[in-house]
């Protein structure tokens, strides 16, 4: 028995009969059809070999071989063309590489050949790589979809963490605060609150968890929660001292033994509005600033280590007497190195901005705050949230502190 073997096929794109070199080339290996203007997109994707005769009567047209080229193209097919020999090709035809062979049309019947053979050699090649690129592009866009939908989820989980800082900031006369709240990312490792305790007594903390996007701001979250501030009795209750409040807080974060993120910084204080004291207890965090109203400078000591880190880790309590005129400034690590980012050379960081606004009240001291961070070139310096939290005690009716003239700033103490 005898096989015949299976002749490939040949979609012909040209006008006026085939040229005799062209068919002695094909011989008769092919089935060669004449493609047809209506259903051209179809029998492309059908045949194995385009070819392309774009002459007419001896003259070139330009516009109808870029149509051809055009729909070969978009069909994945591979093209032989035969041109005139006097055409710069490399000029005309440098971006149509890949699935289309140029030949010169006066070639010899062999040269023609050789062209057929090789671009009906690419065809299985090609239509491959079409299978792979569309299979790619798929991918791409699950991946889209994925990163729209991960994008969502992130703006909400940032709501989301908004909602657990406090809508408004309380003031118990002569106590008020103001509070600058910028994330590095979507989500923040920072968290604040300031809380009234009872009709004298207020609370506020800044705690900066160790890490940074989505595990950092879970973490925020449960400090939130595990923060002990009073004690309940009964019809009575304990406001329970800071060193306590951190001491419970590192007991809980070590019991809960997180697997990542597990270790936080804090600054937790409470002032009493009436008699002016303020007591504060720290756990690795950086020291807080007392601006006083006669322009002298105080950095807030307070021992204590990192949250998280040692089941029966000690924490102190420090006192201090507030007056008229003074404020307290809590922050995270990321304002503090932000500004002291290279462009900033010779700066002493966000001491030296503080004492430069001082005279400011505090609403504005951190609106000022905010224009300096975004004044800041992106990406450059230490990428990190950021979080000032300040308290003024201000008597004054017109909301502005005792503190100096910024033309006259008091030097910049030793840290």
């Amino acid at each position: 028995m005898t096989l015949v073997a299976e002749k490939r096929r040949m979609l012909w794109l040209g006008a006026g009969p085939m040229p005799a070199n062209l068919r002695a080339a094909l011989g008769e290996d092919w089935e060669v059809r004449r493609g047809s203007g209506e259903t051209l997109s179809r029998d492309l994707q059908r045949t194995d070999l385009a070819l392309i005769v774009p002459a007419q009567e001896g003259r070139f047209d330009p516009r109808r071989l870029a149509l051809l080229l055009d729909e070969v193209d978009r069909s994945g097919a591979v093209a032989v063309v035969l041109l005139p020999g006097h055409l710069e090709r490399e000029q005309m035809f440098s971006r149509r590489r890949g699935q289309f062979v140029f030949l010169d049309e006066d070639a010899s019947a062999g040269e023609l050949a050789a062209g057929i053979k090789t671009a009906a050699a690419l065809q299985p090649a090609i239509r491959h790589l079409r299978t792979e690129v569309a299979a790619v592009r798929g991918l791409g866009a699950v991946d889209q979809r994925s990163l729209q939908q991960l994008d969502e989820e992130m703006r909400l989980a940032a709501r989301l963490q908004r909602d657990f800082l406090p809508k408004q900031l309380p003031a118990v006369c002569p106590v008020r605060f103001a509070a600058l709240f910028r994330p590095a990312g979507w989500v923040s490792g920072d968290i604040y609150d300031v809380f009234r305790l009872d009709e004298d007594h207020v609370g506020f903390y800044v705690a900066d968890a160790v890490g940074h996007g989505m595990p950092a701001a879970l973490l925020t979250m449960f400090i939130k929660e595990a923060l002990q501030t009073k004690r309940i009795r009964g019809h009575t209750y304990e406001i329970l001292a800071p060193d306590v409040a951190l001491w419970q807080l590192n007991a809980e974060m070590c019991r809960q033994d997180l697997s990542s993120c597990q270790f936080c910084s804090a600054v937790y204080a409470i002032v009493d509005a009436r008699s002016l004291r303020l007591r504060l207890a720290r756990g690795g965090h950086p020291l807080p600033v007392l601006l006083r109203g006669d322009g002298s400078v105080r950095r807030l000591e307070a021992p204590g280590p990192l949250l998280g880190v040692f089941p029966d880790a000690k924490f102190h309590s420090a006192e201090v007497a507030l007056a008229d005129g003074d404020r307290v400034v809590v922050f995270s690590d990321g304002a503090d190195e932000k500004l002291l980012s290279p462009e900033r050379s010779g700066s002493a960081g966000l001491l030296s901005e503080l004492l430069r606004l001082r005279h400011l009240p505090a609403e504005e001291m951190v609106l000022q705050l905010a224009e300096c961070f975004d004044r800041l070139p992106p990406g450059i310096g230490h990428e990190d949230d950021i979080t000032v939290l300040v308290m003024d005690v201000c008597a004054r009716a017109d909301g502005k502190t005792g503190a100096q003239d910024a033309s006259a700033p008091a030097g910049l103490p030793e840290a």
